[in-house]
């Protein structure tokens, strides 16, 4: 054996010189893999300012010192890059996706919390959202809510205070204009916590619409969070 079996360690042989070289090749690895955080999945060009330990998970197709390394993860290291194969089960985090992800035997999957063997994932979300209130009645989100999506609520916080005579507001969609609150604080810092005591489901996009309760909205901006659930098919 040259590697150790699940994180592929360098393993020190018999009468070996430089084991130094091989010990600290195996504390790079280790130390890239305790706690994965992935910069990205996606990134297929290996980056020219990458700093030692920055992980990556090469996708397929990717290019330079990644060619024919995909769906390794790439851990930079004193100039150059260390490869190691995830196994299905692992998980990380994504820095661009904000997002934890797992590895099921062949690609990483965003949000996911169960994976079946042949693909099908449970995946959560939280789809974060800032939006400037516009003048007037009400202020949509257009396409706020994803489709295909058991959504369970929407939370959030007012980001600058609502100005003008409006005394509070309503959030929800088109078919309920109060689903996720009403009654709502103007000032910043007023929050949201919308639960539906049942989740829904939205089979295309929907409008997330603020709907102001008093008099109009003159100005403001909140910070919305749609947490939902989306299920994946399996592969064919």
């Amino acid at each position: 054996m040259i590697d150790t079996p699940r994180l592929s360690l360098p393993l020190l042989q018999a009468a070996q010189a430089q084991k130094h070289v091989t010990v600290n090749e195996a504390l790079v690895r280790l130390d890239g893999l305790s706690q994965l955080v992935l910069v990205s999945t996606s990134t297929a060009v290996p980056p020219g300012l990458a700093v030692d330990g920055d992980c990556f998970a090469v996708p397929s197709g990717a290019t330079n010192t990644w060619s024919g390394r995909d769906g390794n993860i790439a851990i930079y290291s004193n100039g150059g890059w260390i490869f190691v194969p995830p196994m299905a089960g692992w998980r990380a985090r994504v820095k661009d996706a904000s997002a934890t992800a797992m590895y099921d035997g062949t690609n990483w999957i965003i949000g996911a919390v169960a994976v079946s063997a042949n693909g099908a994932a449970s995946i959560h979300e939280v789809v974060e959202i800032d939006h400037a209130v516009s003048a007037g009645a009400s202020s949509p989100i257009v396409g706020g809510i994803p489709g295909d999506s058991v959504v369970f609520g929407v939370t959030g916080r007012v980001l600058n205070g609502m100005t003008g005579a409006v005394s509070g507001w309503k959030l929800g969609v088109t078919a309920s204009a109060d689903r996720y609150g009403s009654g709502l604080g103007t000032a910043s810092g007023n929050l949201v916590r919308g639960l539906t005591g049942t989740p829904v489901t939205y089979y295309g996009p929907e409008d997330l619409i603020l709907t102001a309760e008093g008099s109009d909205f003159v100005d403001g901006s909140v910070r919305l969070a749609v947490h939902l659930m989306r299920l994946t098919l399996p592969t064919f």
